[in-house]
């Protein structure tokens, strides 16, 4: 048996036995990232930025509330730091709701 009560064969929902990793991985005393965040962050970004943003721009990192987010190419940076109000709030609006602040990067080639 397992320090929760279960036996380790016994079955669990997935989304908790993500969080248990997530919060495993986690240095110890900083915030906890769900797995339904990353979830609704990683999972829904295309329906969340739609498909002409999504082409450019894909999500890499969710560490402490800050995303990070690579594009193929500086002006989209430039549009998605624009943008980042917006998005900010759509991903709230898909299950994103632990994104508090985005991090745009342009991606080496």
């Amino acid at each position: 048996m397992s320090a929760s009560g279960r036996r380790h064969h016994e079955p669990v929902p997935l989304t908790k036995a993500l969080d248990e990793v997530f919060r495993s991985l986690q240095p110890p005393g900083s915030p906890s990232v769900s797995a339904k965040v990353v979830g609704g962050v990683f999972n829904r970004w295309d329906d969340a930025v739609g498909p002409q943003v999504s082409a450019h721009a894909r999500p890499v990192r969710l560490h402490e509330g800050t995303l990070v987010v690579e594009v193929d190419e500086p002006g989209w940076a430039t549009q998605l730091r624009y943008l980042e109000r917006e998005i900010l709030e759509r991903l709230a609006a898909v299950g994103g709701s632990g994104v508090e602040r985005i991090e745009v990067r342009v991606r080496r080639r």
